[in-house]
């Protein structure tokens, strides 16, 4: 093997049968040896047992996913045209699929969805955030955010790439700007006629739960003169949306006393009163159980809580969490009620939230039924020979 030449990882004999199937990941059991070196995130060639082609790879040596697909083909070449050409077809996408009004708000790659392991970037308005969460997209960072930069006619991109996917690939966490200036304050975006300010630096994930879009939208459909309940409500776009919907009470709890402060100055923006949502600070399990022994009740509820399992390892503490939140919910919910509750926990399968969901109404003696699965918008594709990026699973109940 040339200097020139890639390295290659060899699989073990069977194996092969996920990658023909297009899923984009290698599990560490799969691999046999890889031939050469590699550092991690360069471009490898994977190969069967028998040295025939499979896939171009992004290599992890510290993750149990021990490579990324980028391409399937062996004509490929993994340079900068590769990711322009991926971006390009990601924003077509979206042009198709979203109204203008809301692509200056949206995500504009979804990792392995779009082709790109590992890469999310959202944008806000002039502003464009990326995560590299993969080994790969960690090492061709400069290169993706030139090619999105260039396609939208953005010149700020900034690196949110921080959590534990981060940490289990060994590439270590970054924030900062990679093209353009730091944003010195919140951006203000508008959806549904709404205004929210992002705070990219320091927010949740790139700094809005942009997959919420639609749901939020569902939400004002259905507030108008409710008592609503919005938990874990972050910088409180759901209970925004409700107040402005008409609804006859608000109240939305988080633990964040920053989180709240950027949620009351969203409220501000949207010209809301400073009564028309109560917000209040505490623990939701804690705060939902004191609610539920002063026995109050509401008409329409939203339960969305941060990433409860973010391994396989955590599905077992996870799924008793969610039962226990969800069961005080319908504890809490008035004959007639609707409850919007979320997991956005990818290890936690739709089939199991369901599961999850229908044992808490059985234990809180609520004859409930689902209305409605729920889930985020098209800018949030999922690839059919890649399960796992159907993270956000939701259900609409009635009591």
């Amino acid at each position: 093997m040339s200097a020139a030449e890639p390295a290659v990882l060899v699989l073990k004999p069977g194996r092969e049968r996920s990658l023909l199937r297009r899923h984009p990941w290698i599990f560490s059991g799969a691999v046999q040896q890889l031939r050469g070196s590699a550092e991690s995130g360069e471009t490898v060639r994977v190969a069967a047992h028998d040295g025939s082609f499979l896939a171009w790879a992004a290599y992890s040596p510290s993750s149990r996913i021990n490579a990324r697909v980028w391409d399937f083909a062996q004509q490929t070449t993994i340079d900068d045209g590769f990711f322009a050409r991926r971006i390009a077809a990601a924003l077509a996408r979206r042009r198709e699929m979203l109204p203008a009004s809301a692509l200056e708000a949206s995500r504009l790659v979804h990792a392995e969805s779009d082709g790109l392991p590992g890469v999310i970037v959202d944008r806000y308005r002039d502003q464009l955030v990326l995560q590299a969460s993969s080994a790969g997209a960690a090492r061709q960072r400069e290169a993706i955010a030139r090619a999105i930069a260039a396609a939208i006619g953005c010149s700020a991109v900034y690196e949110r790439s921080e959590g534990e996917a981060v940490e289990l690939e060994g590439s270590g966490a970054r924030a900062g700007a990679l093209l353009g200036p730091e944003p010195s304050q919140p951006i203000v975006i508008e959806e549904h006629g709404l205004r929210y300010a992002v705070d990219v630096r320091h927010g949740h994930k790139t700094g809005f739960y942009l997959d919420q879009r639609d749901n939020r939208s569902l939400l004002r459909s259905l507030a108008a003169g409710r008592d609503v309940l919005d938990c874990f409500c972050y910088s409180g776009a759901f209970a925004i949306a409700a107040a402005a919907s008409g609804a006859r009470s608000v109240c939305a709890v988080d633990s964040s006393e920053q989180a709240l402060a950027l949620a009351a100055h969203n409220a501000r923006l949207n010209d809301l009163g400073d009564g028309a949502i109560d917000w209040q600070r505490g623990d939701v399990f804690e705060w939902l159980r004191r609610a539920r022994d002063s026995r109050r009740s509401f008409d329409l509820i939203v339960l969305d809580p941060p990433k409860l399992a973010p391994s396989a390892r955590l599905i077992e503490r996870a799924a008793r969490a969610y039962k226990d939140i969800n069961l005080l919910a319908f504890k809490l919910l008035r004959p007639g009620g609707l409850l919007l509750t979320f997991s956005c926990s990818a290890a936690i399968s739709a089939e199991l939230f369901q599961k999850i969901v229908a044992g808490a109404a059985l234990d809180a003696g609520v004859d409930a039924a689902f209305v409605r699965k729920l889930g985020p918008g098209p800018d949030h594709p999922v690839a059919l020979a890649f399960p796992e990026g159907d993270y956000l699973k939701g259900l609409m109940c009635c009591a």
